[in-house]
């Protein structure tokens, strides 16, 4: 199984991601010409190598209208989402502020520098903005629909921190496209890397404080600290913010699992190196290779129910998907003193595993949940458009153990039949599909 293994030993941010990501491309001048070509407005890309630690490597730099956002304390590009309310009374503006690391001997000392900035000449971009970029990209309607749903995540963490409604946050134009350019070279990555599945390690956030609007906030910053929930993160290393809103929303989109690196046969290896120079190299390490078996580990949650309504049983599971659950099902039982009832079982990653578990007792009438971890052999899945009589119809393919499988989405089928005034059988019929 073709496998991207990403190492946040020192955290991750977008553009340390896009960086790493990159070498692992045959070349990479070329790529950095293709994002410079997509036409995400006043952005410019430029990839220099440089060396951390004795570890060559590549650092991207963004510029959006001939500005650079601030070096952050982690060594990436300062890449925090600026929100402001929706009758721009103020700002919630997080600005990390630097640490000088001075070395006299063996002793650390750290010195702390505000940073003010005018802001009087810049337009913000609201989430319809962001959109409207996006669908103007020269990219696949793959690549869009990634970075959408990337910055959605990110959108959605300001909108909780600061207690705004995700339409009405607005973005500050270089800290929204600066996240606009990481979020577009990841997925853009990602599209041409093509990896049957992503794995990283637990991840340092790093210590320390930021700087914002409302004063001094600790790493990770708030909404860092809400992508991050249900994944493994820890803290060391250097005083300083190592993994950003923008790193950590792009990590929970594409990562399936994290933990230790698996067994694999490594082919290629990529560094992508932050701005500034700590004691540990101030990289971000990604392994392409394969996998030595084409399975995966979830964790199946049980327990019995017989005292339970059908709806409530039925809003226990709409709720349970809604957490991010591979797969709910109720399994008809006969329990105890001969009463008909049912065993829920919930099948779900293991970042997504204690979020879930309190759910189950809040929304079903169980005082007892089983819990096992599984191995799980899964097809290499993709969708793909096809045209056919009635216009274009999404298709999904799944492959593998010697067995290919298609499927047309049930949604493009249903709405053709409503359209057309025929039958689910009939559409099937004419599409060639005799299931």
């Amino acid at each position: 199984m073709r496998t991207i293994f990403l190492d946040c030993g020192m955290g991750a941010a977008g553009d340390m991601l896009t960086a790493a990501l990159m070498e692992l491309l045959p070349d990479q001048e070329a790529f950095v010409r293709e994002l410079n070509g997509l036409g995400i407005p006043g952005v410019v890309y430029k990839a220099e190598k440089t060396a951390k630690c004795g570890i060559t490597g590549t650092q991207m730099i963004v510029s959006v209208n001939g500005e650079t956002e601030e070096a952050g304390d982690g060594g990436h590009a300062h890449d925090h989402e600026h929100s402001h309310d929706h009758d721009h009374s103020h700002e919630y503006e997080e600005h990390a502020h630097d640490r000088e690391h001075c070395h006299a001997g063996g002793d650390m000392e750290h010195h702390t520098h505000d940073h003010h900035h005018d802001h009087a000449h810049h337009h913000h971009s609201s989430m319809a903005d962001i959109r409207r970029i996006v669908g103007n990209l020269a990219v696949s309607d793959k690549v869009k629909e990634d970075i959408l749903a990337v910055y959605a995540l990110i959108a959605d963490a300001e909108s909780k921190v600061h207690g705004v409604p995700v339409e009405e946050i607005h973005f500050h134009e270089v800290g929204s496209m600066d996240a606009v350019a990481d979020v577009t070279a990841v997925c853009l990555l990602m599209e041409r890397l093509h990896p049957d599945q992503v794995i990283a390690s637990p991840v340092n956030v790093g210590s320390g404080h930021v700087h914002c609007a409302h004063g001094i906030m600790p790493v990770p910053a708030p909404a860092a600290a809400l992508l991050l929930q249900g994944i493994p993160i820890y803290s060391a290393a250097a005083e300083t913010e190592l993994c950003t809103p923008t790193g950590a929303a792009l990590l929970r989109y594409f990562v399936s699992r994290f933990t230790k690196m698996p067994v694999m046969r490594v082919q290629k290896i990529g560094y992508g190196c932050g701005h500034k120079d700590f004691e540990t190299a101030n990289c971000l390490r990604a392994m392409l290779g394969d996998t030595e078996e084409p399975a995966d580990s979830i964790y199946e949650l049980a327990c019995n129910l017989d005292d339970m309504t059908p709806e409530a049983a039925a809003y226990a599971q709409e709720k349970i998907l809604e957490a991010g659950a591979l797969d709910v099902c109720m399994i008809p039982a006969q329990m105890k003193k001969s009463r008909p009832g049912f065993i829920l079982l919930v099948q779900c990653r293991e970042q997504d595993r204690d979020s879930i578990l309190p759910l189950i007792f809040r929304h079903t009438s169980t005082i007892g949940v089983r819990m096992q971890e599984c191995r799980r052999f899964v097809m290499k899945r993709h969708a793909e458009k096809v045209q056919t009589p009635f216009g274009e119809v999404r298709r999904k393919v799944s492959e593998g153990f010697g067995v290919t499988r298609e499927k047309y989405e049930y949604d493009d089928i249903a709405r053709i039949a409503d359209e057309k005034g025929i039958s689910l059988a009939e559409v099937m019929q004419a599409l060639g599909d005799n299931r």
